[in-house]
């Protein structure tokens, strides 16, 4: 019989050539060695233990990994950490304040019941915080919430409550748009 031998034990450190980053995340200076091949995605999650940044599809299309980046929306998972080097990243941790108050977007989510099994939220709503952060104006038809989501992906709802959030997060953050 052909069986297959068990492998060896797998090393406890990467055999990797190493670099060290420095960045601030969520406010807070951060300087690590780290792999030249971790992804931010995993630098955040196994390296500073900031598991609100999910990792869906590791391709970077359905968006779940989405944090800023020096304010801008961008997939961790496409990011390596070496390349956020010297950058200014936010995850989801940092919404909430210190007393546990959501921030506008999460509170707006809850509302509106806009997430089912949640693995999608924090990305969306990185997303979200990011445009909603951007000078230009926001398009909050239905069509434009759309256009602002397409880049992240939800399994489980029909996305109706989540344009409502967002309509609804305008309105919390007193947005002139929300107005209209």
């Amino acid at each position: 019989m052909n069986r297959r031998k068990a492998k060896p034990q797998i090393p406890h450190a990467s055999q990797d050539p190493t670099l060290k980053v420095s960045l601030k995340v969520n406010g807070e200076s951060v300087e690590r060695s780290v792999s030249v091949r971790i992804l931010l995605s995993d630098f955040l999650r196994h390296e500073l233990r900031l598991t609100g940044t999910h990792v869906g599809c590791e391709h970077g299309i359905c968006g779940c990994c989405t944090v800023l980046i020096n304010g801008k929306s961008a997939r961790s998972c496409l990011t390596l950490a070496a390349q956020a080097n010297g950058a200014e990243i936010t995850t989801i941790e940092a919404l909430a304040a210190e007393d546990g108050q959501l921030h506008a977007i999460q509170q707006a989510f809850k509302e509106s019941h806009a997430l089912q099994c949640g693995y999608c939220t924090p990305g969306m709503i990185m997303n979200i915080f990011g445009r909603f952060n951007e000078a230009e104006p926001l398009d909050l038809s239905e069509e434009g919430i759309r256009t602002m989501l397409s880049g992240n992906l939800c399994r489980c709802t029909g996305y109706v409550n989540i344009v409502a959030a967002v309509r609804r997060a305008a309105e919390l953050l007193e947005r002139p748009e929300a107005r209209g």
